[in-house]
């Protein structure tokens, strides 16, 4: 009898196996926070900024985001640097702004 239907393992991992979901506490604002293991760098919402009010600097070595645009390449030229805490556990991360959200992260891109 020969397999018609063979169910190959994947090395690879899927989306919802590398991005968890949390709140946590930014300004003293709840917000949500996406962390994709599968990401090589810290991004944060231009919308996110405008709203919170933060201030950006420039990015000491801008770089392009290919995947962001079909038009052409997107410019990464700002940073934020973001003081967060969730529950007792308080950090303070250097985050690239990019115009994103949270659902592009989730969905692969915009």
């Amino acid at each position: 009898m020969r397999r018609v239907l063979n169910n190959q393992p994947s090395d690879t991992q899927s989306q919802r196996e590398n991005i968890f979901h949390t709140r946590c506490n930014i300004s003293n604002k709840a917000c949500s926070l996406i962390v994709d293991s599968g990401s090589w760098c810290n991004c944060y919402s231009t919308r996110m900024v405008e709203k919170l009010g933060l201030t950006t600097t420039p990015h000491p070595k801008p770089y392009q985001l290919h995947w962001l645009n079909d038009d052409g390449d997107m410019v990464v030229n700002q940073q934020v640097e973001v003081e967060f805490s969730i529950g007792n556990y308080q950090d303070k991360v250097k985050c690239d702004v990019v115009p994103t959200e949270g659902c592009h992260i989730l969905l692969g891109r915009p």
